[in-house]
């Protein structure tokens, strides 16, 4: 790996995030609150750091490999959330770093997971920083820096293959910054038609922009401590379901909609199982809480179930009704959608709608060599033959997922967390979804687990975020050698 090349990449994203802080600091300065000098001084941190970065780096250039692209793609989110993480801890309005850097790994990585006990005492500067930390991070630093930095002297191909989530992303552009900047152009009128939505709705312009953000990252921070529960409306509750549900979606069939492909977005395997799962599992939740009497009323049930079924699939994490408190069929199934996720190519986490539609041809073709020995039998996805390398990286990808989330919960039940929270609390982490189950529920929040704890789940957020190999490969020697 040329270290030197990967710090000048890094100093570039660094710079990007540093600025970013700059509307909320105009924000506080507008507020008058006490957090303008921890974003100026947060903001003079990281402009420092770019320019010590890039003079070490000694304005290295070249074609870049894979060594580099995961350095850049993994090292980018850690230096992000450690400059990211300055604003809450030198404001005071977290009590230590730990808590702090968990917070913002949080944000960057949308997961949306909170150490904060009182998020409507924050003052705005810093919920609107929280928010824009999903925002970015839902399309991923490494694509914005692409989109906004092709001046860099490196091919970022093997970044953006390390960053993109899922198995279906690729190129839509032959030129890789025309596809960044697509994908932000598709991100940002998605963002700007929420906001008015909401506005319409009957939130505040902070409001609607922060909880926009959000949501199309398929984040879930908030600004209310009772999330979404707090906006009645049932106008805001569907708008925010129906966008949760578009950013579950792969990304590059948005592409389509200006040629009017309408017949190759609908013909898409993967979006079809995804509004399958996503439909039956929420009639399915609305029917039990329903009969049970959890919930009453028709409409209450089918927009409860709906809105947490895609809040949970889609990893974004708003929260309205406790579901912790909802019958145990109901639970199990929000499990079940914290393991599936979204789909490859969008903000969303989890395992992958296309991972698992691999998984399943890869199962029905064992069987039918069992039945068939003789016959050559060529798995499809789209009317495509699906390479063996894919299946086979689907597969790695499941058994390290379940690996992974076996060894973390078991640390967690070391430190005496009860096994449904120390669970539910790595899968939801793993999988960049928020809320879990128990202690760690829709209602509940991180704040009393152990430094040491936050720490192991802040890695399993980032490890969720780049889909696993990108995070391990850093841990490996062999990343290091030329």
């Amino acid at each position: 790996m040329r270290i030197r090349l990967v710090l000048r990449v890094l100093a570039y994203i660094c710079v990007v995030v540093s600025c970013a802080m700059i509307l909320p600091l105009a924000l506080s300065l507008y507020d008058g609150t006490g957090d303008a000098l921890a974003f100026g001084l947060s903001l003079s941190a990281g402009l420092a750091f770019s320019a010590l970065a890039l003079r070490v780096s000694g304005g290295a250039e070249g074609v870049m490999g894979i060594r580099e692209g995961v350095g850049i793609t993994g090292f980018s989110w850690v230096v992000a959330s450690l400059i990211g993480a300055m604003p809450y801890w030198l404001s005071g309005e977290v009590p230590g770093y730990t808590d702090a850097f968990f917070e913002t790994m949080s944000g960057f990585t949308t997961t949306g997971a909170t150490i904060l006990t009182e998020i409507e005492a924050l003052p705005r500067g810093l919920l609107l920083w929280r928010s824009l930390t999903h925002w970015m991070g839902g399309m991923g630093i490494i694509v914005l820096g692409l989109a906004v930095l092709p001046f860099l002297g490196v091919s970022g191909m093997e970044m953006y293959k390390a960053e993109v989530p899922g198995v279906t992303a690729g190129k839509v552009t032959p030129r890789l910054h025309q596809t960044a900047l697509r994908l932000w152009t598709v991100y940002v009128i998605l963002t700007l038609s929420e906001t008015i939505l909401l506005m319409a709705g009957g939130m505040t312009l902070f409001d609607a922009f922060c909880h926009s953000c959000s949501t199309i990252a398929t984040g879930g921070f908030s600004t209310k401590n009772n999330s979404l529960a707090y906006f009645t409306s049932p106008f805001i509750q569907w708008t925010v379901t129906i966008f949760m549900f578009i950013s579950g979606v792969n990304f590059s069939l948005y592409f389509l909609l200006p040629s009017g492909k309408l017949r190759e977005i609908f013909a898409d395997e993967e979006l079809r199982c995804y509004f399958g799962i996503a439909v039956t599992a929420s009639l399915a939740t609305a029917l039990c809480v329903y009969m049970a009497g959890t919930l009453s009323g028709v409409e209450y049930s089918l927009r409860q179930s709906f809105f947490h079924v895609v809040s949970v699939m889609t990893t974004t994490g708003f929260v309205v009704e406790d579901y912790d408190s909802w019958p145990e069929f109901t639970k199990f199934i929000m499990i079940i959608l914290m393991f599936i996720g979204a789909s490859g190519g969008s903000t969303g986490g989890g395992c992958k709608v296309s991972r698992f539609i691999i998984i399943g041809r890869q199962l029905n073709m064992e069987v039918q060599r069992l039945l068939h020995p003789r016959a050559v039998i060529t798995p499809r996805m789209d009317g495509r033959p699906v390479p063996q390398s894919t299946m086979a990286s689907a597969g790695a990808f499941f058994v390290l997922y379940m690996l992974l989330l076996g060894v973390c919960t078991l640390i967690l039940t070391a430190y005496d967390i009860d096994i449904i929270s120390s669970f539910t609390g790595v899968l939801t982490c793993l999988s960049n979804v928020g809320p879990g189950l128990a202690k760690l529920g829709a209602v509940e929040n991180f704040a009393w687990l152990p430094s040491a704890v936050k720490w192991i789940l802040s890695f399993c957020m980032l490890a969720g975020r780049l889909e696993l190999f990108a995070v391990l490969l850093l841990f490996m020697p062999g990343a290091y050698r030329k």
